[in-house]
């Protein structure tokens, strides 16, 4: 029920569609243009057909349309002809127009057919060489032939045609780099062309010529330079050796490639491109570049003051150079075709090495500089210049190449050593009179110590000898004894003091000086001296000689019985004993003063005197004696007798021995002398005024005429009473004080 009612509204629609439809149709017979009729339509493009028709009074636009079947286009054109674009190529459409204007638009015109052109073939164009161009496309559609001209794109020369079914072609014996247009067209089985279709594309360039190769070989790099090639944009050279490629390009004739390997051979080619693509490539050049820097480079010293320098061989090396330098400037080689160079050496030097391979590219770079410094020299002026008992000093010019020197000294089993910068070394705590071996090692940190040094022998000083005694003989000689470790050496004993330096030497343990001043302090030292140089002094030990004697020495009879000894003090002595010696004894003072009183003696004996000094330390100095004789002895029982009116005897008895008399007489009115002769004991004095008290004295006189005054005195009276022989009075003894 339902269906047949949906059947029903259908029906009822298309009616109405159909009536509506007539009546547009009815008004527009009323008012539309009229109908255009076609004159031709025709189609030179292969995606349009063109429509020529006769204009239609009133009409101001016309409607083409072109319907194929499948499809429909439409048009709006102003006037004839009109072209319906937007078609496809080789396809038969029928073509209708309609007129339109103000009041609307005619029906459509009677159809004609029109069938547009063959498309233009889409060409691929290349050029597979300097002097030739393919052309290729894709089969047209309805096309049975195709029809390819080429020619210059300057317009220059000829034009080359050729018609092909085929879908490529190739032009040939074209100018290389040159611009040609190429144009080309499908025709159909009538003969009608198709749609052209048009490129340019320019041949390829020819191969560069003349290349000339430049190559530095400080910077491992090659200049190439070329004559330039027709219509090329871009070149590009290639070095190819065996274990690389390197290529440069550039739109010049000439290029640098860099970064060459040392110790190869290179296979130059150029190639010339533009956008058609590349030349052949050009005749190969060789290029070979410098060796490399010889490796395995070793510096052998052997002997010292030779370098061995070797290497390793090494590719494209001809010959090889081998430069040292020493650190002073001066530079040596050697040219050589073997792998090995000799060289003469110096101590302390630093040698820079370097190894360079020659061919004739030129020189290998610089490898690694190797440094080689040879052991330091060895000091050759070593001077002592001090040599004691237990230490050594020695100095030497520096050197080259030490950095520090050793110094050691061997006695056989000891050894010391002293290390210093400077070129001087003290070698202390050594043993006296010993030989030492000593030997100078300079030393570098780099080589370490030059240990062919040559040594020297160095005696040190004798030991210093032991005073063991110090004795004084007989003759005031001072003999010093000694002790000494020395096997052989030359002893000097020094007495020093304020008097002078006194010195008595000998090869022995014993030596004797003498003329020692008397008074005197000393300090006595022993040096032992051989050709190794002096000992330190001894110990000293004091000296002291005995005091001086007195000089001036005076003996004095005080009286009968006591003498008085003086003299004049001695240096040093600090107190002096007198002795005064005869067969019947001795008499002996000790005083501090310059002077004694001896008693006890006896008259008329012959004595020696002597003095002896003594110091502070009870060191004595016998010093000369000397014989004295003691005054005769005073005469006994002095008497008076009257001679005469004025003259007088005086008698005594005189002592035992033989002596020599004075007689004094003492008056107010003056003294009366006599002296008796030789043998006498009396002797006369022929006018002497009476009446006087007179004191008389006899005295002894010494054998140097010096009369003695100590004999004891008396006094006599002598009157005038009137005989002739008057009377003396003894008065008694006068005392003296």
């Amino acid at each position: 029920m339902f269906n047949r009612m949906a059947g029903r509204r259908e029906t009822c629609l298309t009616l109405i569609g159909f009536i509506l439809t007539y009546l547009k149709m009815v008004a527009s017979l009323k008012s539309a243009p009229e109908i255009p009729t076609i004159d031709q339509a025709y189609s030179k493009i292969s995606n349009s057909i063109t429509v020529e028709w006769a204009t239609v009074p009133g009409a101001t636009s016309y409607l083409l349309t072109a319907e194929d079947g499948d499809t429909v286009i439409e048009t709006m054109v102003a006037n004839s002809p009109g072209t319906v674009t937007g078609l496809k190529a080789a396809t038969l459409y029928e073509i209708t127009i309609r007129s339109i204007s103000a009041a609307g638009r005619s029906q459509a015109s009677l159809p004609k057919q029109a069938k547009t052109v063959l498309a233009a073939p889409i060409l691929e164009v290349s050029s597979p060489s300097s002097d030739s161009i393919l052309v290729q496309w894709e089969a047209v559609y309805m096309a049975i032939g195709f029809s390819v001209s080429i020619m210059q794109a300057n317009g220059l020369g000829s034009i080359w045609k050729e018609n092909t079914t085929n879908t490529s072609l190739t032009f040939t014996s074209l100018e290389a780099g040159t611009l040609y247009t190429v144009k080309a067209y499908a025709w159909n089985a009538n003969g009608i062309p198709g749609d052209d279709s048009t490129c340019n594309q320019r041949t390829s360039p020819q191969a560069p010529a003349n290349i000339q190769v430049s190559f530095d070989s400080g910077a491992l790099k090659a200049s190439f330079s070329w004559a330039p090639a027709e219509g090329a944009f871009n070149y590009t050279v290639m070095a190819l050796s065996d274990s690389s490629e390197l290529t440069c390009s550039t739109t010049l004739s000439s290029c640098t490639i860099s970064s060459l390997q040392c110790g190869t051979e290179y296979l130059i080619s150029v190639l010339a491109s533009n956008d058609a693509g590349s030349s052949k490539s050009s005749s190969a050049v060789t290029l070979k570049t410098v060796a490399c820097a010889p490796g395995r480079v070793m510096i052998q010293e052997d002997p010292p003051g030779h370098l061995s320098v070797t290497w390793s061989n090494v590719d494209l090396g001809d010959y090889y150079v081998a430069f040292v330098k020493s650190d002073d400037g001066l530079e040596v080689h050697c040219n050589t075709s073997l792998t090995q160079c000799n060289f003469l050496s110096e101590c302390g030097f630093t040698y820079f090495i370097s190894v360079f391979a020659y061919n004739k590219a030129g020189q290998s770079p610089l490898g690694d500089i190797f440094n080689y410094t040879t052991a330091p020299c060895c000091p050759s002026d070593i001077n002592a210049v001090l040599v004691s008992s237990d230490r050594v000093e020695i100095v030497w010019s520096p050197v080259r190449g030490a950095e520090l020197y050793e110094t050691k000294a061997v006695d056989g089993y000891n050894v010391v050593e002293c290390n210093d910068t400077a070129p001087a070394c003290t070698l202390s705590a050594l043993e006296c009179d010993t030989k030492y071996n000593i030997t100078v090692y300079s030393f570098s940190e780099v080589r370490g110590s030059n240990m062919s040094c040559t040594p020297q022998f160095i005696t040190t000083a004798p030991c210093s000898p032991e005073i063991k005694n110090v004795s004084r003989d007989a003759f005031s000689m001072i003999n010093v004894h000694w002790r000494s470790t020395n096997d052989v050496a030359t002893y000097t004993v020094t007495a020093q003091g304020e008097k002078g330096l006194y010195q008595c030497s000998s090869v022995g343990e014993s030596c004797t000086m003498g003329g020692l001043p008397c008074g005197s302090v000393f300090s006595v030292t022993a040096v032992a001296e051989t050709q190794a140089g002096r000992s330190l002094p001894s110990y000293s030990v004091p000296l002291e000689t005995a005091p001086c004697c007195p000089t001036g020495l005076t003996v004095t009879q005080i009286t009968q019985s006591v003498i008085n000894v003086s003299w004049t003090i001695g240096t040093v002595a600090q107190t002096h004993v007198a002795v005064l010696e005869s067969h019947t004894g001795q008499s002996k003072c000790h005083t501090h003063q310059n002077h004694c009183l001896l008693g006890c003696i006896t008259c008329g004996i012959n004595y020696t005197v002597t003095l002896k000094a003594i110091s502070t330390t009870g060191l004595a100095a016998d010093c000369s004696s000397q014989s004295y004789f003691s005054s005769a002895c005073c005469p006994l029982g002095v008497k008076l007798y009257r001679l005469g009116p004025n003259g007088i005897r005086i008698y005594w008895q005189a002592s035992r021995g033989s002596a020599n008399y004075s007689t004094d007489l003492y008056g107010s009115k003056g003294i009366f002398t006599c002296t008796p002769s030789a043998g006498l004991s009396f002797c006369d004095v022929a006018e002497i005024p009476c009446g006087d008290v007179y004191t008389v004295m006899v005295s002894p006189v010494a054998e140097t005429g010096l009369k003695l005054t100590f004999c004891p005195k008396k006094i006599y009276s002598v009157t005038c009473s009137g005989s002739t022989l008057g009377m003396v009075i003894y008065r008694g003894k006068r005392n003296e004080e």
